[in-house]
Parts: C-alpha cells; sequence; structure tokens
C-alpha cells in the first residue's frame, strides 16, 4: 500500500465508512473479517492507503457489497442524490 501524500489528489474514492457505519460494525470486526489490523481499515476510510486487490475484495466481501460500492476511482454521487434522485425535477 501506497501512503497518499496531502496535497494530492485521492487515488481512490471509499464509502466504508458509511457501510461500516450502516452495519454497526467497528473498524476491528471489520478487520478480522478482512484479514488485517483494525488500523489499515482507519487509513483506508482516511484515503492514507490505496488497498491491494484483494484486501478490496476482501473488504467488499465482508460487507457482502459489490466491489464497486465500496471503492472508485471517480467520486461517489451524494447519497441524497442516489436515495431521493431530484435531478431533472423542477422546484
Amino acid at each position: 500500500m501506497k501512503k497518499q501524500v496531502p496535497d494530492e489528489q485521492p487515488q481512490f474514492y471509499t464509502r466504508l465508512p458509511v457501510l461500516r457505519a450502516e452495519r454497526g460494525m467497528s473498524r476491528k470486526e471489520l478487520a478480522e473479517l478482512a484479514g488485517v489490523h483494525y488500523q489499515t481499515i482507519g487509513y483506508l476510510e482516511r484515503g492514507e492507503y490505496s488497498p491491494s486487490l484483494v484486501l478490496a475484495l476482501r473488504i467488499a466481501a465482508a460487507l457482502a457489497v459489490p466491489l464497486d460500492a465500496v471503492f472508485s476511482l471517480t467520486p461517489f454521487a451524494s447519497m441524497a442524490d442516489q436515495l431521493y434522485n431530484t435531478e431533472g425535477e423542477n422546484r
């Protein structure tokens, strides 16, 4: 995993904190399921490290969601936009 320099654009985007919180799962619990140290989950959530493909797949499997629901190379749309999809409506 490569440590990110603060002034750089993120190498990836993640919904890991949201997905973990929705499931009431601690970093330690997710880490145990993914086979890593709990601090690794924190680094990933903060965008300080990029996951390997194997780790990303393990995390997605532990959360029971597709890989692209957890990690992306482009920013995610806001949850509100996805839930309420108000785009194109007249207000």
